[in-house]
């Protein structure tokens, strides 16, 4: 798979500056499948829905403009906030048989597994 074609980096702004970065790239040859990463929002715009609205945006560019018939992203346990903010806009929990853990600042961080498939 050429590299220059799988990797999206997006960025979001309002008049003020950046809002927020998360990144898109293909996991499958076949380009059906996506996954989202590194969703991080301004710690200043938190709660007044830029996170939704940059997920929505991308989320429809994904679906309709490259295609994709699925994205997934993973989200740690311990991020309430990002999760419920995940399942807002349609996101759901997916069943795994092993979660992953990450070391995170001394600590082992669970990651939970989400996706969301084309709909229409």
């Amino acid at each position: 798979m050429d590299e220059s074609d799988s990797f999206f980096p997006m960025t979001a702004f309002d008049e003020s500056g950046i809002v927020g970065h998360l990144i898109m790239r293909f996991t499958d040859e076949n380009k059906n499948e996506l996954r989202f990463g590194f969703i991080i929002v301004d710690d200043k715009k938190r709660g007044m829905g830029y996170g939704k609205e940059m997920l929505q945006l991308s989320i429809e560019y994904a679906f309709r403009i490259l295609k994709v018939q699925k994205i997934t992203l993973g989200v740690f346990e311990n991020n309430e906030q990002a999760y419920h903010c995940y399942k807002a806009v349609g996101f759901n929990d997916v069943q795994v048989k092993e979660y992953e853990y990450y070391h995170v600042m001394g600590e082992d961080w669970k990651c939970l597994e989400l996706e969301m498939k084309k709909s229409f």
